[in-house]
Parts: structure tokens; C-alpha cells; sequence
């Protein structure tokens, strides 16, 4: 199954540069619900970064609350397109 890359950093951060097909779900929409993730099954992998691995970090426990179980801490956008070739 191939892995969902998310960018969880601001709307204007993300029109500054991103992963390519990240999807950008910033920790208030995954807070209200992450409606971009209906449908996507819990165990699909995940791999959530931001610009310092901070956000990205509360963003894993927000969706592991929700009770999505397959999730990365990618750091920021260099490390996932380094390691996941994006």
C-alpha cells in the first residue's frame, strides 16, 4: 500500500514548496475531524512532516486518537523527499 504523504504545516506555507501529492492538513483540520482522511482506511501508512518535526509530531497523536495506527514522523520536506523519493 503506498503511503499517504501529509503536510501538516499552514495554507501559505504549503504554496511555498511541498512534497509532491502531499495532501495539506494542518493540525486544526485534523482536529476538526481531518475531512480530507474519510474514507482512508487506519491502517493505512502515513507519513506527516512539517518544517522541524514539531507539528508533524502533534499531528501523529491527534490521528492515532482517532484511531489511525500506520504513521511516520517525516521531519520536513527534504527528509521525506530524501527518503521516499517524492
Amino acid at each position: 500500500m503506498k503511503p499517504i504523504i501529509i503536510d501538516v504545516r499552514e495554507p501559505f506555507e504549503f504554496k511555498m514548496g511541498h512534497v509532491k501529492n502531499a495532501l495539506n492538513i494542518p493540525p486544526s483540520e485534523l482536529m476538526a475531524g481531518a475531512k480530507k482522511l474519510v474514507g482512508v482506511p487506519k491502517d493505512t501508512p502515513m507519513i506527516l512532516y512539517c518544517r522541524t518535526g514539531s507539528r508533524s509530531n502533534v499531528s501523529i497523536q491527534i490521528l492515532r486518537s482517532m484511531g489511525y495506527t500506520n504513521l511516520t514522523n517525516g521531519i520536513n520536506k527534504q527528509q521525506v523527499e530524501a527518503r521516499y523519493g517524492r
